[in-house]
C-alpha cells in the first residue's frame, strides 16, 4: 500500500528529470579526511572544532554554488547559519562517587564502574548524600499502553535504577510491539520520566545487547561535555544525577540486597511489576561548570524555479564528541570520520550534484545540524524554529554514517516507520536493482537516534538512510561482520578515523539513489505522508490543510 498524497494525477514516471550527475568520490574522501583530522579536535560544539567545521562547511557550500540558506540577519539578507542556543555543562575535575551496600562503602571510578553525565539542571554543584536506591524496572509510565513501572511510588529524593530498552526486547511480544524499540526504551526517555516524577537521579544498568553498544561507548561519551537546548525550567527534563553502571556492578548490588538481578529483570517484563527498594545508597559530590553558548546549524540552499516555498531537505550532523579521556593507545581525539564526517561529505557532494544538474522546481536545502551527539539538539531546535515552513517541507532525507565496506545489493532506513517517502525510495531502488531490507536492528531504536526524528515528531515525512548489509562481495555475513566490528572497536571511540583504503563504491551508489529520490521530489508535485496508523500522521494532515 502507498501512502502518498498526490497533488496531480500525473504519473511521476512521466516527469522529465535532469540527467544524473557523477560523484567525485576522491573529493568526498578528502572532505572526510579534513573534517576528521586531529586539528578539528573531534568537532564538538562550542570548541575550536566547531569554528573550523562551520568555516569549512560554508567554504565548501559557496564553492559548490549553493546559496546561503540560514536565518535572515539584521541586514535583511540570509546568512549561512542558524543560531542554536544551548546549555553546556562539564564536570570539574574527578567526581567523588560511591555506593554503600553490604555494610561497606564502595568508591566508584568515573568511566570504569560508572559513567556520570554533567548536570544539565543549571546547578554548579551536585551533592548527594546517602540517597536511597529504588529499582523501577524499565522506568516506564505509558498510560496509553496500560503500563506503569512506578505504581504510585513517591520517588522524590531517590536514585532510580532502571533497565535499558523496553519490556518486549527479550520477548514475547507484549504491549510494546515486539523487539523493535519504542521511545520508552531510549535512555533519553528514562531521564525525562525520572525528572517529571521528581527523582534525585537515575542509574541505567548497561547491557550490550539491549543498549546496542558496548560499555566503551558509554564510558567515552558520558563523561564528556553535555549539552541541552535552553529550557525555561531544565529540571522538567533532567535530574541532577544521570548515569550508567556496569552490569556486573548491578548484579553485586542486587545480591547484597538479597535480590536476584536476573529474576527481577524477568519480573520487570510484566505489567504487574512492583518497584523494589535496594539496600543501598549513593553519594556523589562534584562541581559543574555550566554556561549558555550558541552553536550553529549550517545551511546551503538551491531555490526552486516554480515552487520556491516548497522545500526538500537533505540533512546530517556535523558534530562529534570532541576530546575525551585517552584510550588504551593514548588517543583522546574522537575524530568521527564515519560518524558523521562521511554523512556531511555526502551532503556536500549532493549539493554539488544538484547545482551541476540544473534548476529544480522546488527548493532543496542542505542542512548540517549541530549537537546530534548531545541528544539531536540541532535538529530539535530547527524543528521548533524552522527557517522554512514545516507545512511546506516535502520530506527529509537524513544521512548518518555513509561509508560502508563496499557496494550492497540492498539498503535500509533506521526503524520500521511506514511512510510514502520510503515507498518512493523503494521504487527508485528497484529501478537500479536494489532491494529494501527492513532495519535488522530495530531493537537498537535507530529511529529515535538520528536527526530525522525531531522533524518526524512534528509531522514531516523523514527517513534516515542506511546502506545495506547484503554486500556484493561477501553477502550478509560480510556486512554484519563489518558492522559488528565497527560498533565494537570504533563507534564513539577515538579509532573512528579516516582511511585512504576505504571502498567508496557503496557510498557512491547510495548517493546516486538518494539523489534520484530527491530529484524526483524536487521536480514533482508529490506530497509524501505517513501511514494512516502512524503517530505522526495527524500533524502531517494538519499541515496539508495549511498548504491549501
Amino acid at each position: 500500500m502507498k501512502y502518498l498524497l498526490l497533488a496531480t494525477a500525473a504519473l511521476t514516471s512521466t516527469l522529465a528529470f535532469a540527467a544524473e550527475p557523477s560523484f567525485d568520490m576522491k573529493r568526498v574522501s578528502e572532505d572526510i579526511r579534513v573534517m576528521s583530522a586531529d586539528d578539528f579536535q573531534g568537532r564538538a560544539p562550542a570548541t575550536v572544532g566547531e569554528t573550523k567545521t562551520v568555516e569549512f562547511l560554508i567554504d565548501r557550500m559557496q564553492a559548490a554554488g549553493l546559496e546561503p540558506g540560514g536565518s535572515i540577519g539584521p541586514d535583511g539578507k540570509r546568512g549561512w547559519t542558524q543560531d542554536v542556543p544551548l546549555r553546556m555543562s562539564d564536570i570539574v575535575g574527578k567526581p567523588t562517587l560511591s555506593l554503600t551496600y553490604g555494610g561497606k562503602t564502595h568508591s566508584l571510578t568515573q568511566a570504569k564502574d560508572i559513567a556520570v553525565r554533567a548536570a544539565l539542571t543549571g546547578q554548579d554543584h551536585v551533592s548527594i548524600k546517602a540517597a536511597p536506591l529504588l529499582f523501577v524496572g524499565y522506568g516506564i509510565k505509558a498510560p496509553e499502553r496500560g503500563w506503569d513501572d512506578f505504581k504510585g511510588q513517591d520517588v522524590r529524593g531517590k536514585i532510580l535504577v532502571v533497565l535499558i530498552n523496553d519490556p518486549d526486547f527479550e520477548g514475547p511480544e507484549g504491549k510494546f510491539g515486539g523487539k523493535a524499540m519504542t521511545y520508552y526504551g531510549r535512555w533519553t526517555y528514562k531521564y525525562e520520566e525520572a525528572a517529571r516524577l521528581g527523582a534525585a537521579g537515575v542509574i541505567i544498568v548497561h547491557e550490550t545487547e539491549p543498549a546496542s553498544y558496548g560499555w566503551a561507548t558509554v564510558a567515552s561519551s558520558n563523561p564528556n561535555t553535555m549539552f541541552d537546548i535552553v529550557r525555561a525550567d531544565p529540571t522538567t527534563a533532567h535530574t541532577p544525577f544521570e548515569s550508567w553502571i556496569q552490569r556486573d556492578l548491578a548484579v553485586d548490588l542486587f545480591k547484597a540486597s538479597g535480590l536476584d538481578f536476573e529474576k527481577l529483570r524477568a519480573e520487570a517484563r510484566k505489567e504487574s511489576f512492583q518497584p523494589v527498594p535496594l539496600k543501598a545508597t549513593l553519594s556523589a559530590d562534584y562541581q559543574v561548570k555550566t554556561q549558555i553558548i550558541t552553536s550553529k546549524n549550517v545551511m546551503g540552499r538551491l531555490t526552486g524555479t516554480t515552487y520556491p516555498d516548497e522545500t526538500i531537505v537533505y540533512s546530517g550532523h556535523w558534530d562529534h564528541i570532541g576530546v575525551g579521556e585517552p584510550d588504551a593507545n593514548g588517543d583522546s581525539i574522537f575524530n568521527g570520520a564515519l560518524d558523521n564526517a562521511s554523512g556531511i561529505a555526502s551532503l556536500l557532494e549532493l549539493g554539488r550534484a544538484f547545482k551541476a544538474a540544473g534548476p529544480t522546481q522546488r527548493s532543496v536545502l542542505f542542512l548540517a545540524v549541530t549537537a546530534e551527539e548531545k541528544g539531536l539538539l540541532g535538529s530539535t531546535y530547527y524543528a521548533s524554529n524552522p527557517v522554512y515552513p514545516l507545512a511546506k517541507t516535502v520530506g527529509v532525507i537524513n544521512m548518518d554514517g555513509t561509508i560502508g565496506p563496499g557496494p550492497a545489493k540492498d539498503f535500509t532506513i533506521s526503524g520500521t516507520a511506514k511512510l510514502g517517502l520510503l515507498d518512493m525510495l523503494i521504487e527508485e531502488g528497484g529501478k537500479v536493482g536494489r532491494t529494501y531490507t527492513p532495519d535488522p536492528r530495530v531493537e537498537a531504536g535507530g529511529f529515535f537516534r538520528s536527526d530525522h526524528f525531531p522533524l518526524a515528531k512534528v509531522g514531516v515525512p523523514a527517513i534516515s538512510f542506511g546502506g545495506g548489509m547484503d554486500l556484493v562481495n561477501g553477502g550478509v555475513a560480510a556486512g554484519k561482520a563489518w558492522r559488528d566490528a565497527y560498533i565494537k572497536d570504533k563507534y564513539h571511540q577515538p579509532d573512528d578515523e579516516w582511511s585512504p583504503d576505504w571502498n567508496l563504491e557503496g557510498a557512491r551508489l547510495d548517493m546516486s539513489l538518494l539523489y534520484t529520490l530527491g530529484r524526483r521530489l524536487a521536480d514533482g508535485r508529490e506530497w509524501p505522508n505517513w501511514s494512516p496508523d502512524s503517530e505522526f500522521r495527524a500533524a502531517r494532515d494538519l499541515s496539508a490543510a495549511e498548504r491549501k
